[in-house]
């Protein structure tokens, strides 16, 4: 029978593992030197940094001393980067060194930085070496710095939440502030996080923390007492390996992962132990359900799926067996969680009938975008929050979504959902990714285009997808342009960059719609 591991308890990031005194000693530095600088309640420092164990000590450190901290996605170049410090008015920026040799003289002239050591498993996995490794001249080495930092002091009695950048598919992205929770609501976050993150004590984290849903996982398991395991970048059978080896029993994810993981031969997914896992929880993108049921056939009814957004927090919860009962749901609104499904003209509609999605959070405190007064993500006056997503609650209460509302291609008059159509190229064999999308269209308006990457080794024939997608779907819905490409552009938390697929078309017609 399984037992709890009475393994190492801290956090985990290749070779190296402290422990939590260890990491909460040096927080409460971070805290104490951030005083120093002056900075305090409402005050924004940056952090730009791949998954490592000081990314969670800076994070606590910042919301020790009141300030908001803000996460940087690390893929940005230097112009967006710039664009985050200017926006959130940020005081200070905390980085790996590699990172911080993107900045340029001016950009790195307009606040103090430190700079911390790129770890040699994040320099590995990305093949970071060489000059790129050193402390820029323009920065503090981050270790020589907080060895000189005292003690904070302060006891903050309610700390302000992660200030956490939306990703911006939709423009530039913006900064989510919120009030810190009330004391009722703070209760009533750590009882969300407990269904939705489940009640484990050894969590791996392949995703990356800058990512609002990672990022809040990460923090909750450093706290908990028990292991936090730090991915430096997601590799399939180097997470079987770390479930094995640190008996991991709870797992964030992404629809992209599990598909990977059942691409690996047979021998190698039979090789490794892992029935210590209890609990893997998946969000950020839809997941098809053929690759949902493989992976329940594979690691048994432990997988479950949550909706939500940075905005509005996790809004529903599907079990296992929910999944398999209702094929395509993200599940039933949480027990403090109200939906509306709103249509074109404003009005609620009933049960089965599509449209936008709504949602009021009454355990998230109300936020704000930082910078955008009276922009609250088309809040209205009940405090349901808009989520540009479509889809539809079933009979049975169950929440399907559709697209996103900005995805829907119009085409000669008829609303046409890619992700219906993504959902069905998933099903065929040898294709490991795909994106639908609208490209314009002289005589249509728009056309349908679907971009395919095949699995390794795998050969994928146009006029072979055309004649598949026909026994499934509507000859409307097949797409009209169909490309093979070796890969498709995606973030690290496993959404799409559609627009970088989709814009060059856009941009050559001269039109947006």
């Amino acid at each position: 029978m399984y037992q709890p591991s009475k393994r190492f308890r801290g956090i985990i990031s290749g070779k190296r593992r402290r422990r939590h005194s260890e990491v909460s000693d040096r927080a409460i530095r971070v805290a104490g030197g951030l005083k120093r600088f002056g900075i305090g309640k409402g005050d924004s420092v940056c952090i730009l940094m791949r998954n490592d164990i000081a990314f969670v000590e800076v994070t606590d450190g910042i919301m020790r001393a009141e300030a908001l901290a803000v996460p940087v996605n690390w893929h940005f170049k230097r112009q967006e980067i710039g664009y985050i410090l200017a926006d959130c008015g940020a005081r200070l920026l905390i980085g790996h060194a590699d990172l911080l040799h993107l900045l340029d003289a001016d950009l790195a002239s307009r606040l103090p930085i430190l700079s911390v050591p790129t770890p040699p498993e994040v320099a590995e996995a990305y093949k970071i070496e060489g000059t790129r490794l050193k402390v820029p001249h323009f920065a503090r080495d981050f270790e020589e710095w907080i060895a000189d930092q005292p003690l904070f002091a302060g006891a903050p009695a309610r700390q302000p939440m992660t200030m956490i950048y939306t990703s911006g598919t939709t423009g530039c992205p913006k900064g989510v502030r919120r009030s810190p929770p009330t004391s009722e609501q703070a209760i009533g976050l750590e009882e969300m996080r407990a269904i939705v993150y489940g009640s484990g004590t050894r969590a791996l984290l392949p995703g990356p923390l800058y990512h609002s849903a990672p990022n809040l996982f990460g923090m909750w398991f450093s706290r908990r007492g028990g292991a936090l395991v730090l991915m430096p970048r997601f590799e399939p059978e180097e997470l079987l390996r770390l479930i094995e080896a640190e008996r991991i029993d709870t797992i964030l994810m992404v629809p992209t992962m599990f598909i990977r993981l059942l691409q690996l031969p047979d021998s190698i997914r039979r090789s490794y132990d892992l029935a210590s896992l209890r609990h893997v929880v998946h969000g950020a993108a839809p997941c098809p359900p053929i690759v949902k049921n493989a992976m329940i056939n594979w690691w048994g009814p432990i997988i479950c799926e949550f909706y939500g957004s940075t905005e509005a927090g996790a809004v529903t919860f599907a079990s296992s067996r929910e999944s398999l009962a209702k094929p395509g749901t993200v599940g039933k609104p949480l027990e403090h969680v109200q939906l509306r499904v709103i249509g074109a003209d404003g009005r609620e509609l009933s049960a089965g009938q599509i449209g936008e999605i709504c949602s009021r959070n009454v355990w998230y405190p109300r936020f704000k975008y930082h910078n955008r007064p009276g922009s609250s993500a088309e809040a209205d006056d009940d405090g349901f929050t808009a989520s540009g997503d479509l889809g539809y609650i079933d009979a049975d209460g169950y929440v399907f979504l559709c697209d996103r509302k900005r995805e829907v291609v119009i085409s000669g008059g008829v609303n046409i959902y890619p992700a219906e159509i993504e959902a069905a190229l998933h099903m065929i064999p040898g294709v490991q990714d795909c994106a639908v999308f609208g490209v314009p269209d002289a005589d249509f308006g728009e056309a349908l285009m679907a971009v395919i990457e095949p699995r390794r080794r795998e050969v994928l024939r146009v006029h072979d997808i055309r004649e598949k997608l026909k026994t499934v779907l509507a000859d409307y819905k097949i797409p009209k342009i169909i490309e093979i490409r070796t890969s498709l552009p995606r973030e690290e938390s496993g959404k799409l960059f559609k627009r970088l697929l989709k814009d060059p078309y856009w941009e050559k017609s001269g039109r947006r719609i």
